[in-house]
């Protein structure tokens, strides 16, 4: 079933779409991400404009996260106050960053920014949680070394303005997680991706939270960037297609549904795991993409009569 998107300005299967939605809404509630950073390129390799796929993508988000922060919610896995601090930082670097794509957009450089981005990002933070997964797998089959911490303190951890958070049991700088939001925000914004491949990893080994808290509150403070992201993107650089965002979002929250309920089967270092290998498989896909030759290196299109 084919049906015409407006703003991309091209047509495309229905069903194809719906199933892309219902898969990266069961990786949100399996891993806490938003699943943004999968969906922006899937939508780029079938043909819908970096620009519009990034902004469609935050919409979308929205959905999948409420889907999913309902589920962590009853399961008592959010921490509130937390997520609060992180959002602050959040909404500024979601502004920051859809004022940037609109002057990269202008400039004509949005696309190419888009794709090197994706590839520096995934590819960078991927390849450290794999590298510390399969470390922290190997340290569980060895008791001994199974005593040692994951989280060790540094010198982040003598900021000031330290705020307690009972729920995670920590006494931390409130910079740290207003930090994390900020750089998530502008990731939202640039990339339409809730920035949960980075924040994941960062609120377990710099913020040192349980790994049973941090999908739920980074859904938590996703629901609102991305929302955010969604509404400037949309009246100010027009780059959101309605009816693309609507079959994500339908596909996107019935997915979320059974990605909550399977990660409830998986054991903390094998879901990290599994998250940044198939990060890796897409920041190498995106890679691949830029550096092989096209089979079209241009096209030649007749203006409407």
């Amino acid at each position: 079933m084919q049906v015409y998107l407006p703003i991309a300005e091209l047509s495309v299967n229905a069903l194809l779409i719906l199933g892309l939605g219902g898969l990266v809404g069961f990786l949100s509630g399996l891993f806490g991400v938003g699943g943004g950073f999968l969906m922006t390129p899937l939508l780029i390799f079938i043909g819908i404009p970096p620009a519009v796929a990034v902004g469609t993508q935050a919409n979308q988000l929205v959905g999948a996260s409420v889907s999913g922060v309902l589920a962590h919610w009853r399961r008592r896995n959010v921490d509130v106050r937390l997520g609060s601090i992180m959002l602050t930082g959040g909404v500024i670097g979601t502004v920051l960053g859809v004022w940037l794509f609109g002057l990269l957009q202008s400039l004509g450089h949005i696309d190419l920014v888009i794709s090197l981005s994706y590839v520096f990002f995934l590819g960078t933070i991927s390849s450290l949680m794999l590298w510390e997964s399969v470390r922290a797998i190997l340290r569980g089959r060895n008791p001994a070394a199974s005593r040692s911490k994951l989280h060790r303190h540094n010198w982040l951890h003598g900021l000031p303005l330290k705020m307690r958070f009972p729920r995670s049991r920590l006494y931390i700088s409130a910079l740290l997680p207003a930090g994390i939001g900020f750089i998530g925000g502008i990731l939202v914004a640039i990339m339409g991706i809730g920035g949960g491949f980075l924040l994941v990893p960062a609120m377990i080994y710099l913020l040192g939270m349980p790994t049973a808290l941090v999908a739920g509150t980074s859904l938590f403070q996703i629901i609102f960037t991305t929302g955010i992201a969604a509404f400037m993107q949309a009246s100010l650089n027009q780059t959101v297609d309605i009816v693309l965002a609507l079959l994500l979002l339908v596909g996107g929250v019935v997915g979320a549904q059974f990605g909550t309920r399977a990660g409830t089967r998986l054991r903390g270092e094998q879901a990290r795991a599994l998250l940044a290998l198939m990060v890796l498989a897409v920041a190498v896909k995106l890679a691949v993409d830029l550096i092989v030759r096209p089979e079209d290196l241009y096209t030649i299109t007749l203006p409407a009569m």
